[in-house]
């Protein structure tokens, strides 16, 4: 990849998403909204999903042949960076993932989904069954007629109305497609997640093949790129949650005084309020560029690249901003009334989703180097 010879490219769509997006997201999602939620089952309101449903969000990049949009890959990060900075949490991720996923393989069964998709069913791929994002083998598997295995961390797990299964059959890599209400309440347990605004859960299987709907095609390459999708959906979230939280320390930093003196006129706050923006700057930059990239439907080698250096430094930079927006509030910023709290949760949770940093940086290098 040549960044020199680059342009990184944003569309009359994108801008009009993302100034309907913003818009919509701060009247959904304002900061009192967002800590109602944090105690709540759902942990979403319904009625912001249902809005989002309404403007076509769910099929925003599904093709027009099943019910979407068609406006490509490009179009989901400015919505998620406007979703990031209002904190507003709902299954959209997990659903346009699993859409992506079902897609990417190929297999004419999978249209029926994408269409519930596109029309609003709630959707989540259960991707891990450890806590390594880059282990590759499974353990679940269609035998003796049945599916059996366990996933854990799936996310929204909870209300979906699709859920996609990654397992083995025959020796082969395949998606098994079922209801949410296939899955009794005993088999499921509530992960508490760190970030207070999402929900997951870890899932044990044994159902009869007879009941599910198995996705065959490019089950290999689904996966790995709807898992580098989302990478890069996390990392737009976190540019724009990153935004909130320097804007929330700046207002601090503007009025909170000491000795009879604003604590913003100290360097020692301000230099570390610049190299946030300055990791906000890198973060947008990175985000769009990978969008820009994601120009096919199977992702090329640039953006591959692309995505794994826009979840690698957008997650550092929400962590960054999240510590320093606490430690600037000093012991008020240790307390979860703070909201500097809301955004520090964030930064951790979002620094592992589809793998940490450094698991990103391993694959970039090799991909650079063009080694294996």
């Amino acid at each position: 990849m040549d960044f020199g010879k680059t342009q990184i490219s944003f569309s009359e769509e994108q801008a009009m998403l993302l100034d309907a997006a913003q818009g919509m997201c701060a009247d959904l999602s304002p900061i009192d909204q967002v800590r109602s939620l944090l105690e709540d089952d759902k942990g979403y309101d319904e009625n912001a999903w249902r809005q989002m449903v309404d403007m076509g969000w769910t099929g925003l990049a599904l093709p027009e042949s099943s019910g979407g949009s068609d406006f490509g890959l490009g179009a989901l990060v400015p919505l998620f960076e406007s979703l990031g900075k209002s904190l507003l949490t709902t299954p959209l991720m997990s659903t346009v993932l699993a859409g992506e996923c079902l897609r990417r393989t190929g297999d004419v069964g999978a249209h029926a989904f994408l269409e519930q998709i596109a029309a609003g069913a709630k959707a989540t791929v259960a991707f891990v069954e450890t806590d390594d994002w880059g282990a590759q083998h499974l353990d679940t598997r269609i035998e003796a007629g049945r599916l059996q295995g366990s996933k854990r961390h799936v996310a929204d797990a909870a209300d979906a109305d699709i859920i996609v299964i990654p397992a083995m059959s025959e020796g082969t890599k395949v998606l098994a497609v079922l209801s949410g209400n296939q899955i009794d309440a005993a088999c499921r347990s509530k992960h508490d997640v760190l970030d207070a605004t999402r929900r997951a859960q870890s899932i044990t299987l044994d159902i009869a093949e007879a009941d599910v709907t198995v996705i065959a095609g490019d089950v290999d390459r689904a996966l790995e790129e709807t898992q580098l999708i989302g990478a890069l959906l996390v990392a737009a979230e976190s540019t724009g949650a990153a935004v909130s939280c320097l804007n929330t320390v700046v207002d601090y930093l503007k009025t909170r005084k000491q000795f009879g003196k604003l604590i913003g006129s100290y360097q020692a706050l301000k230099h570390p309020s610049v190299d946030i923006l300055c990791a906000i700057e890198s973060s947008k930059s990175l985000i769009y560029q990978a969008a820009t990239e994601l120009h096919s439907d199977k992702l090329s080698r640039d953006a591959r690249i692309a995505c794994h250096m826009a979840k690698s430094k957008a997650s550092e930079t929400l962590m960054f901003a999240g510590d320093r927006a606490v430690q600037f509030h000093g012991g008020m910023g240790f307390t979860y009334e703070c909201d500097a709290q809301l955004y520090l949760r964030r930064g951790l949770w979002a620094q592992q989703a589809f793998g940490d940093p450094m698991h990103h940086r391993k694959r970039l290098a090799a991909l650079i180097l063009d080694a294996e």
